[in-house]
């Protein structure tokens, strides 16, 4: 692992379309981006600004998302997703993540990543299955 830098920013925008949506997912009835979409867009972001930092064997983990999502977007609008790193503590980075669409900030998060070596992760979970 580098040197993880405080305040380093990452972003990506998507068009929202119909296989986001709320109903689409099963996580509600309405026909506007879905939660788990949105929090999904927030790891993803996260998980990148975090990559440029890591070795080869090395990936992140989400630990904890703590999040607000408080505005409806529509098919169609455009939603911005931008990470910050806030905190560092060992192999757990802290994230401040935003999202906003074309009129509003729609959601708020603060998520945590954990860096590990990909392949004893997946090991380790693995072997639950022989236990």
């Amino acid at each position: 692992m580098k040197e993880v830098l405080l305040h380093t920013v990452w972003e990506k925008e998507i068009t929202v379309n119909r296989d986001q949506l709320a109903k689409s997912v099963g996580s509600g009835e309405v026909a506007v981006y879905a939660t788990p979409m949105m929090i999904a867009l927030m790891e993803e972001v996260s998980a990148y600004c975090l990559k440029q930092f890591l070795d080869p064997e090395e990936t992140s983990v989400g630990i904890l998302m703590n999040t607000t999502h408080s505005a409806a977007t529509p098919e169609g609008m455009k939603v911005k997703v931008t990470a910050e790193i806030i905190g560092i503590e060992g192999k757990k980075v802290t994230f401040s993540v935003k999202a906003v669409d074309e009129s509003d900030v729609i959601g708020k998060a603060i998520h945590e990543r954990f860096i590990v070596i990909k392949e004893k992760f997946e090991n380790r979970a693995q072997s639950k299955l022989t236990k």
